[in-house]
């Protein structure tokens, strides 16, 4: 049954894996989305607190699948990962829905509990649910792919028709569960989220014996290679450092690695063993070679976070009402982003594609890191377009407002004209998301491929407490230069998010333009291994 084919080209299996991915989507945005709002307007945190609150939970979600993706890679397997997780997500958001019930008798502190439950659940689930699908698609199409090129498109396919999904999901709990929390109450608004995965479990359970589960040839250890690499690269350092000659600088290596078993050695011949012997530094120098990308890609992410943070908050300080008594919520702008995968994913593979391949005569239209240096470009372009919108409603507010009194409903800047921003983010992630998906998934060893999609999401981890930490410092920075000076302040009239902005477009910039940098210097390094 796993080699039937739909249309699109993926398994029945593979689709499924998709649509409840879809789902966790629901549910994970459901929760975070509008968890800002929830933070300065229920549970009365400031609004830097609330930031650096979400950030910080954004960060460890993000960061968890590294730990998740070698128990998957290492000791368990994707299957048994994605169960075990499930039941921990599950547990987070049934203690959310009840502290949102209850939250009159409840501590501050204890809401974190069920929310970082929410983190480790999510941090084996969603790196080794995607691994799980890329892995039915290698092993269960029942189609022949003979090129490596054939296996690069089913692969760049899975990985379009993932983000299509996820945003599906994203867009659902973006609008709709946004609407209810701020119209119905954050009980109810947590409790769908919570059904639906369950739900969503559920049916990933029942389609189990479709499923091709990957059997390695050989004992899957990725951290000990990893750990051997750096050894390695110890022993050459001190080598060095001592002046030894070649043949000393080995007898130094091999007093360094321990003792194996003397009748493993000799069973095998002295050509499989260095084959071994090679694989386990291949494993180091493949992620280390991926680091400097991956580093230059936080500023990215730090981008990323200021939908669900800085983004709500400059929407709560406009005009949101429509008419007939209908006020937006600031958190269902956040669809728009989705809203724009949507439309534009479809459109990638029949006219971005065919565009880019009149400008760069290529197959493909664009590599992958072209791919991903796009969506960086389009990322510094909407921070350039929120700083701007955002001057010009503080422009308005201290024109027409006066200094201390309010602002009349009518004068203020309309929700809307945060659109564009919303928009351009969306774009930038057809770009940059999709590109690092396949390539963190498709430059790490068969063996570690939870472990490359792991890396993937670390950077927004990584990139959520960059963000955190680049609030405090800017607090700390506006603090000591006076009270008036604060960019992050609570005060409509003090707050100066355009220069924010400006600051981050500016980082972002810096990032890009090395990234391309390093970027030719990778596309040599691969011509010249290949």
């Amino acid at each position: 049954m796993a080699s039937e084919k739909s249309s699109s080209g993926l398994s029945k299996s593979c689709i499924l894996i998709i649509a409840v991915a879809s789902v966790e989507r629901f549910a994970y945005k459901g929760v975070a989305s509008n968890l800002l709002s929830y933070l300065t307007d229920h549970v009365k945190m400031s609004t830097s607190s609330a930031a650096k609150s979400v950030s910080t939970w954004s960060g460890v979600t993000s960061m968890l699948p590294l730990a998740s993706a070698i128990l998957a890679d290492s000791y368990w397997d994707r299957y048994s990962t994605i169960m075990a997780s499930s039941l921990l997500y599950i547990v987070g958001l049934v203690g959310l829905t009840s502290w949102a019930l209850l939250c009159a008798w409840m501590p501050t502190s204890s809401l974190f509990l069920p929310l970082y439950l929410i983190s480790i659940g999510q941090g084996g689930y969603n790196p080794s649910l995607q691994a799980f699908g890329a892995d039915q698609l290698e092993m269960g199409d029942g189609l022949p792919c003979s090129t490596e090129q054939g296996k690069s498109d089913k692969k760049s396919l899975f990985f379009q028709w993932w983000y299509f999904g996820i945003c599906s999901g994203s867009l659902l709990g973006n609008s709709i569960m946004s609407y209810i929390q701020d119209t119905l109450g954050w009980g109810l608004g947590f409790a769908i989220p919570t059904g639906a995965m369950a739900i969503s479990v559920a049916c990933f359970l029942c389609g189990s014996r479709f499923y091709v589960h990957k059997q390695l040839k050989i004992p899957n250890r990725p951290v000990e290679s990893i750990i051997q690499a750096v050894n390695l690269a110890v022993t050459k350092i001190k080598s060095k450092s001592l002046g030894l000659p070649s043949r000393d600088a080995v007898e130094l290596e091999l007093q360094e690695k321990p003792l194996r078993d003397g009748s493993a050695d000799c069973s095998t011949s002295s050509g499989r063993g260095n084959s071994a012997a090679d694989e386990a530094p291949g494993v180091g120098k493949t992620i280390l070679r991926l680091l400097p990308i991956w580093t230059m890609l936080l500023m990215f992410a730090v981008i990323f976070q200021q939908p669900v943070t800085f983004f709500t908050r400059q929407g709560m300080m406009m005009r949101r009402s429509i008419g007939g008594g209908i006020t937006i919520p600031p958190a269902m702008l956040q669809s728009a982003i989705t809203i724009s995968i949507i439309l534009i994913m479809p459109l990638y593979d029949k006219l971005i594609i065919p565009l880019l391949r009149l400008l760069t005569r290529q197959e493909k239209g664009i590599n992958v890191l072209q791919r991903i240096g796009i969506g960086m470009c389009l990322s510094v372009v909407a921070m350039v377009v929120a700083a701007v919108v955002e001057s010009k409603r503080i422009g308005i507010l201290r024109t027409e407002g006066g200094s201390h009194e309010p602002l009349q409903l009518d004068s203020q800047l309309t929700i809307f004209w945060l659109l564009p921003q919303y928009i351009l983010l969306g774009i930038s992630d057809v770009f940059t998301v999709v590109g690092m998906q396949e390539f963190f998934y498709m430059e790490v060893p068969t063996t570690m491929r939870t472990i490359g999609i792991a890396l993937y999401l670390s950077v927004f981890g990584v990139g959520s407490f960059l963000s955190a930490l680049l609030i405090s410092v800017l607090e700390w920075i506006s603090n000591a230069s006076g009270k008036h000076h604060n960019w992050l302040s609570d005060d409509t009239r003090e707050a100066r998010l355009d220069n924010y902005y400006w600051f981050l477009a500016l980082l972002s910039s810096i990032s890009f333009l090395i990234f391309a940098c390093l970027c030719r210097y990778y596309n040599h390094l691969n011509a010249a291994e290949n």
